[in-house]
């Protein structure tokens, strides 16, 4: 019922909200994700795309747009802070899925990481907010840009940082020498370094040398657990060490993104050709582009005979361990290069499995809202403040008919979505999917 009335209220105001300079969101439930609360039956004013007001009845001009939210549930978008997205149909399913922000985690097209990415930033194309990050690598094993010396390192940062780039990352085969130096330069250049271990460095040097956010959970599994058996070499570390583990990254005040989907959806096609059957008959895969869909049917972990499940359970336990001791974790999901991975939605995908190893609602919705916002806060300097529904932020903004902190599936099926001031209702989130369904299609 509620989702029906909100449909017929919004219908008529929709043209309006498109392109006001104020809406406001009367008769909704706060979630603002600044602490565990809710503002219940609440006033939320947007003015240029930021918020303006939280529970102030400020007078209005007439004509003002207002969506009578009916008592339904306004929360901060969500944030994918780890995708290889670099389509605008790709961008497109994670606005339709309640995504407003996005981390382009390597392998951007230059149209997309310049073009691209400034058209959605400056509102001219419909999309979630963009950061970008350049990955670099030492050799060319894994198909990245490479940079072998000191000099090479400082050079490519500071090209990053012309062209846009928000973020290094770092990857496996760089050299200790060029990891310090690129480091030290990003730190002159106030650009963020991010990434994976780096083999010939490790995760706690790294973190000492500034970077500010480990890519996946599974990258200590290389860079600070021991090593494993020779006769066992995938076998999990020993519980004991998450503590330690915990320690090093709060002492640096880093992040950590979660990808507990990515890895277990990664593990559960090893050496099984009919799990990638499977994601590539799932509904979801219908908005996958064709490209990706064949490199999905390409995909070489189908061709290894490999058991993760125990380190998938590991990691399960990783992370609830690192949520409960107040590790700031972001999420991500890593989409649409792995197969099973869809834009958007393996978003939900990672919420639901975070959920699954244990996390409340709360610390769940946080890796996915309130902590990105304080990571890029702390890692872009000058960059707009998102993630909480406060006066100043990003009036990105999520409407769902149930309370996320008690149902969290609700973010599944959106009311309506707020990127930068720009209203899109729920039969305007559906028409998106159609239309890139519809295009995505193969005869």
């Amino acid at each position: 019922m509620l989702r029906a009335l909100l449909a017929l209220s919004m219908m008529f105001a929709c043209a309006a909200l498109a392109r006001a300079e104020t809406i406001v969101f009367a008769n909704v439930n706060v979630v603002p994700m600044d602490r565990e609360r809710v503002i219940p039956r609440t006033t939320v004013i947007v003015t240029d795309g930021r918020i303006a007001s939280v529970g102030i009845q400020a007078k209005l001009p007439a004509g003002t747009p207002v969506i009578d939210g009916k008592g339904a549930w306004l929360m901060p978008a969500l944030a994918d802070m780890h995708n290889h997205v670099t389509q605008r149909d790709d961008l497109t399913l994670l606005l339709a899925n309640g995504v407003t922000t996005m981390l382009n985690m390597g392998e951007a097209t230059n149209a997309f990481a310049g073009r691209t990415r400034i058209a959605v930033n400056r509102g001219e194309v419909p999309g979630p907010y963009i950061f970008t990050a350049f990955v670099v690598d030492g050799d060319p094993q894994y198909g990245h840009f490479i940079v072998r010396t000191p000099d090479e390192a400082r050079a490519i940062v500071r090209l990053a940082k012309a062209n846009g780039y928000s973020f290094m990352k770092v990857y496996t085969n760089l050299s200790a020498e060029a990891f310090a130096a690129l480091a030290d330069e990003a730190r002159v250049q106030g650009i963020g370094v991010v990434g994976h271990n780096v083999a010939a460095v490790g995760l706690a040097k790294q973190l000492a040398a500034g970077q500010a956010m480990i890519a996946h959970v599974e990258e200590f599994f290389t860079g600070f657990f021991p090593e494993p058996p020779a006769s066992d070499q995938q076998a999990p570390p020993a519980a004991a060490r998450i503590a330690d583990a915990i320690a090093l990254v709060k002492a640096h005040g880093a992040f950590v993104t979660s990808d507990l989907f990515t890895y277990r959806t990664i593990a559960a096609q090893f050496g099984k050709p009919e799990a990638v059957k499977a994601y590539l008959a799932a509904p979801e895969a219908r908005y996958v582009s064709p490209g990706d869909r064949i490199d999905w049917a390409r995909s070489g972990y189908q061709k290894k005979a490999v058991d993760l499940s125990r380190r998938v359970a590991f990691e399960a336990r990783f992370v609830k361990a690192m949520a409960d001791a107040g590790v700031p974790l972001i999420a991500g999901g890593d989409a649409p290069t792995i197969a099973g991975l869809v834009p958007g939605f393996a978003l939900h995908d990672e919420i639901d499995a975070m959920r699954g190893a244990g996390l409340t609602p709360w610390q769940a919705l946080s890796a996915a809202t309130r902590t990105p916002g304080e990571f890029i806060a702390k890692t872009v300097p000058g960059a707009a403040k998102f993630g909480i529904v406060a006066p100043g932020y990003r009036a990105d903004l999520l409407l769902v008919a149930d309370n996320p902190l008690e149902k969290p599936a609700t973010l599944r099926a959106p009311l309506g979505v707020m990127t930068g001031g720009r209203w899109h209702d729920a039969a305007a989130l559906k028409t998106m999917l159609a239309e890139v369904a519809t295009r995505r299609s193969v005869p």
